[in-house]
């Protein structure tokens, strides 16, 4: 068991991937839920900016939701824990291939990995009252060449609608990897072994 406070961490993030890996690697956890206010923007917009490299997109992404789930802790007057948030993306020539607008975009997006090695990126940044540090994860994923049938059916499954690049390793698109240098885990959205060292860190911290 990691040496984190004996309340746990609270964890900014809707993913159901994020819950299960962090419960694999028995971290005690409470979700810090974003509400969506009608008529009012997101908490955290993740869209990229002009220009913007992957790996600075991830990492800027990753540290404003630790801030936003901080500032909704106390916002809620929670008990005070550390907040752990985490952001992944898909880039294939530098360029982000984020979640996909629709299906047509999610089909372009499996069409841009087909047959090709693209760059995996999450980054999980932990706050706690001043202090917060981000760590970066980067794998590589190499896709057999897809069918045009078979990019179609996966599309039409739905499962790469809510995904970075448009698809889930974990899921049907595992059948489609060829190669993965890196981390299966920061694959799936967030890289276990960086979060453990990342949590060491903490406990350091607050020695």
């Amino acid at each position: 068991m990691i040496a984190i406070p004996e309340r746990g961490i609270y964890l900014a993030s809707r993913s159901p991937r994020r819950r299960e890996l962090l419960t694999q690697i028995g971290v005690r956890f409470h979700l810090l839920l974003f509400r969506e206010r009608p008529g009012e923007g997101p908490d955290v917009d993740e869209i990229s900016l002009p220009s913007e490299l992957p790996d600075i997109y991830v990492e800027r992404v990753a540290k404003t939701k630790a801030d936003a789930g901080w500032r909704r802790m106390q916002q809620r007057n929670l008990p005070l824990a550390p907040v752990l948030a985490a952001d992944t993306t898909v880039a294939v020539d530098g360029k982000i291939l984020a979640k996909p607008l629709d299906r047509g975009d999610a089909q372009r997006m499996i069409e841009q990995l087909s047959g090709r090695t693209h760059e995996v990126l999450t980054a999980v940044a932990l706050k706690h009252h001043d202090w917060m540090e981000c760590v970066l994860s980067r794998s590589e994923v190499k896709f057999k060449p897809l069918s045009a049938r078979e990019i179609e059916q996966y599309v039409a499954s739905g499962e790469g609608d809510d995904k970075a690049g448009a698809y889930a390793i974990q899921g049907r698109a595992a059948r489609f990897v060829v190669e993965l240098r890196g981390s299966y885990s920061g694959v799936m959205g967030l890289p276990l072994y960086e979060t453990s060292q990342l949590l060491e860190r903490l406990a350091l911290a607050r020695v």
